[in-house]
């Protein structure tokens, strides 16, 4: 195996810093906005590194193994996708101390955490580009950058016209990675970071570095330091080029989200997407399916709820597939308790600790499908193998497979309550015998060779 074992086990929850916890009360600076209030794209509310070890209760209670956090590095932005400083934490969000702490703790309860690696653009307050806005043709990392004319005009209204920009937005500036320097200073990041204590490596647009030497000489570097760690690409299709071992581990599913999204909120055919889903298995190596990231909510759309617009039978069946589907399930933070949002910067309000705003029997089943998840090697490791679909209808059942343990999933994306007789000959449960619903405790009985099952609607079923 090239990929990291530890991931087939992973439960990844999505932290966005500034909006977690606040960690620290006293960093009261009166030009924090406050917590709870409507997020904006420039106010920061003081989300804390403190904060997360503070809550870590809380995340083991979830039962989650692994975190996602977006960018921890020095930025003039809320989500830190501007980049200042790559070698320091954000002053907001703690101190290199703080990071260790969060590391130890997290290690101590073996959960892996994994940091933002966006390296295509910095922020304007980069040292390199202060220097070009300072120096202008005289700077000495003119070619940092791809720079067309001076002046820059980095701060006037509109788009990016005389320097390259990511999407042409001017507090973006490109970095121009055919620059040798620029190369080893990016590859030092990317070893110092996981020196650290990191343990992957999530890449921002990765596509827009489209050089695979440097991509191969990142994972080398990566690897040297530590070969479990994960490296996991935003890549946004389906593409087999950037996985493999001059490459990444995984890549953040967004296709399976979308397939789930096309069938309980497009109403597209059960058929299409089971034909999808399994397809999707067909397109990279074994090893690098069973490592994807699977993520149905993050910091990009708008919430899972909001999305499902308030059915929560839906966020309930959605997430059962995404944990009984082969990767590494992830929860984007606040979307096990039906935390709304919409459209950023709707989507990363702040986390209320008042229990009185949470959905308790949402949370309870998320936590549910983690044990579910958890005690499984099949749900992690298994095969994957079609049992059975619906003509016309709107049933699926699938199985996990992992030697002589089976769970049997089967799910009814529509709006009415179905009864219906599954094959089970193939997976070796005989006559007489009865099996367990995971998420119920009910028990059903096999006759002919079948298991007669309720599903109630936009619901499903996990049978072992």
């Amino acid at each position: 195996m090239t990929v990291p074992n530890w991931v087939q086990d992973a439960i990844f929850y999505q932290i966005f810093p500034d909006r977690f916890h606040l960690g620290n009360p006293e960093n009261k600076s009166s030009r924090l906005q406050a917590w709870g209030s409507e997020p904006n794209n420039k106010g920061f509310m003081g989300g804390a590194l403190l904060g997360i070890i503070q809550k870590f209760d809380y995340l083991l209670d979830l039962g989650i193994n692994a975190i996602y956090l977006n960018p921890i590095f020095s930025s003039a932005a809320n989500h830190r996708y501007h980049t200042n400083d790559y070698y320091k934490i954000d002053p907001t969000l703690g101190t290199m101390a703080d990071f260790k702490s969060l590391l130890e703790v997290a290690h101590q309860n073996n959960v892996k955490v994994i940091l933002d690696g966006v390296f295509n653009h910095t922020g304007r307050g980069f040292f390199a580009f202060n220097d070009v806005l300072e120096n202008g043709p005289q700077s000495r990392y003119l070619d940092w950058y791809h720079v067309n004319n001076f002046p820059l005009n980095a701060f006037s209204e509109g788009k990016a016209e005389n320097y390259q920009a990511w999407w042409n937005i001017k507090d973006l500036p490109k970095l121009n990675t055919d620059t040798k320097a620029v190369r080893e200073y990016l590859m030092d990041v990317a070893k110092y970071w996981i020196e650290q204590g990191a343990d992957g490596w999530r890449l921002d647009v990765p596509s827009e570095i489209d050089d695979d030497e440097f991509w191969e000489e990142f994972r080398s570097v990566v690897k040297s330091v530590n070969p479990e760690a994960y490296i996991v690409g935003e890549i946004w299709e389906l593409d087999p080029r950037w996985v493999g071992d001059k490459h990444f581990d995984g890549l953040m599913h967004y296709p399976l989200r979308n397939a789930v999204f096309d069938l309980l909120v497009g109403g597209n055919p059960i058929h299409g997407f089971a034909d999808k889903i399994e397809n999707f298995q067909s397109v990279y190596p074994k090893e690098n399916v069973m490592v994807m990231y699977l993520a149905l909510g993050s910091h990009d759309p708008r919430r899972l709820i909001n999305k499902f617009e308030g059915s929560v039978d839906k966020v309930k069946l959605a997430t059962m597939i995404q944990f009984s589907y082969p990767g590494a399930p992830a929860i984007y933070y606040g979307d096990e308790v039906g935390m709304d949002g919409g459209e950023d910067p709707d989507n990363r309000r702040s986390f209320s600790w008042n229990e009185n705003d949470w959905n308790h029997d949402l949370r309870a089943y998320f936590k549910k499908l983690i044990q579910i998840r958890k005690n499984s090697a099949a749900l992690r490791r298994g095969d994957f193998k079609r049992i059975y679909i619906e003509e016309g209808g709107s049933v699926y059942a699938y199985a996990r497979i992992l030697g002589d343990e089976k769970v049997l999933i089967a799910i009814n994306a529509d709006e009415n309550e179905k009864s219906i007789e599954l094959p089970v000959n193939e997976l070796g449960w005989e006559n007489g015998i009865e099996m367990e619903n995971l998420l119920s405790g009910d028990r059903y009985g096999i006759n002919d060779g079948k298991i007669r099952i309720n599903l109630p609607p936009w619901g499903g079923l996990m049978i072992g």
